[in-house]
């Protein structure tokens, strides 16, 4: 059903508590060291309530900011919302897991796997079961994949293979050269999305505002860009305390790859309010849309992510490694593979929906089962 605007009191009170918690805990932060267990399993929880509602905020905010500016630049807003929020937690994840450099990388893989597989194959299978086959723009579709084929192997494959380096870690030298190649290729990428060949990414079957009924007038998306900036403010600052006490959830539980488990939450939590706009824009046959929504997201993460982690492990001295293990390596590869063969054609059904879907199966039991 078409929205209209401005949105709910959530959008507004979600961000305020996320700021007045923020400051409570920075205020808090001497009692929070000596506060007894069951005391800060209740504070981390009330964070983590606080820490999702912030996100769909900023996405809420974002998609209105995203209305007013039209396509591409409505998608683009809500593919940087997300990467600001994807990097805080990463940041606070490796802050929090000094000893162990895989944080950044079972992250990033995840929300590869998540994206490509999980989101893109459900998109696929709705929209093919409600509209039998759905278009797409083939030239736009070839845009992200080959800028995502470049900078996943780049920065996830290669570091296995250079000697500079013992195991598959990039030396510093290497490190930043991958992370400028990567915001190189993601700047010209935008270029071509925003400038060069934006009909590429425009999707002729859907309204230029999508599923709200009206566009929002300049004070609206004022106001949605404020409370997008506060709600980052927010998620930023709670991620801090959630992110350390998820990982160690998953070791109480006794998961025994705690890094991927965690990495694989984290992204699905900052890529659910994406994913349903995507999963929504599927729905309504606007196929190009929602891979604007899905696609540009993945491609973010790694132009965009990547180099921001790798700057801030360089000025703090943290080690990382953003070479893959044998299993996840083949699991991208598949997963790039059958992203080609889909995206080929210009059309999708049903069966390449599965097809994702199965490979999202398999990538998901390997996390638990090794």
């Amino acid at each position: 059903m078409a929205q209209s605007f401005p949105h709910g009191r959530g959008a507004v009170v979600l961000p305020m508590l996320a700021l007045m918690a923020s400051a409570g805990f920075f205020l808090g932060a001497g009692w929070l060291n000596t506060a007894p267990p069951a005391a800060i399993v209740v504070i981390a929880s009330f964070a983590a309530v606080l820490l999702i509602g912030a996100v769909f905020s900023a996405l809420d905010h974002a998609e209105v900011v995203g209305v007013w500016l039209g396509e591409p630049y409505g998608t683009l807003v809500l593919t940087i919302a997300v990467t600001i929020i994807e990097v805080a937690a990463l940041v606070s994840m490796i802050a929090h897991g000094a000893d162990d450099p895989t944080e950044a990388r079972e992250a990033v893989f995840s929300a590869i796997m998540i994206i490509c597989n999980g989101l893109v194959g459900l998109c696929l299978l709705l929209g093919g079961y409600r509209h039998g086959e759905q278009e797409l723009q083939p030239m736009g579709a070839s845009a992200y994949l080959a800028v995502l084929i470049a900078l996943s192997v780049l920065t996830l494959i290669i570091p296995d293979y250079t000697t500079s380096a013992a195991g598959p870690r990039l030396t510093s030298l290497q490190l930043v050269f991958i992370s400028f190649l990567s915001l190189i290729l993601y700047g010209a990428f935008l270029f071509i999305q925003t400038v060069r060949h934006r009909s590429y990414f425009l999707d002729a079957r859907s309204a230029a505002k999508g599923h709200f009924d009206t566009r929002p007038t300049a004070r609206q998306a004022l106001v949605a860009g404020v409370g997008l900036v506060a709600s980052l403010i927010g998620v930023v600052i709670l991620a801090d305390h959630v992110v350390p006490a998820m990982e160690e959830g998953f070791a109480w539980l006794h998961v025994r790859n705690v890094n991927a488990a965690s990495g694989a939450a984290l992204a699905a939590l900052v890529l659910l309010p994406e994913s349903l706009n995507a999963i929504r824009a599927a729905s309504r046959n606007a196929l190009q849309t929602a891979l604007n929504c899905a696609l540009g997201s993945v491609v973010a993460t790694i132009g965009l992510t990547v180099p921001a982690i790798s700057f801030f492990c360089l000025l703090t001295g943290h080690d990382i490694v953003f070479g893959l293990e044998k299993r996840d390596t083949m699991m991208l590869l598949l997963t790039l593979m059958i992203s080609i063969v889909s995206f080929g054609a210009g059309r999708t059904n049903v069966l390449t929906g599965l097809v994702h879907l199965v490979v999202f199966a398999a990538y998901v039991f390997f996390i638990f089962v090794p």
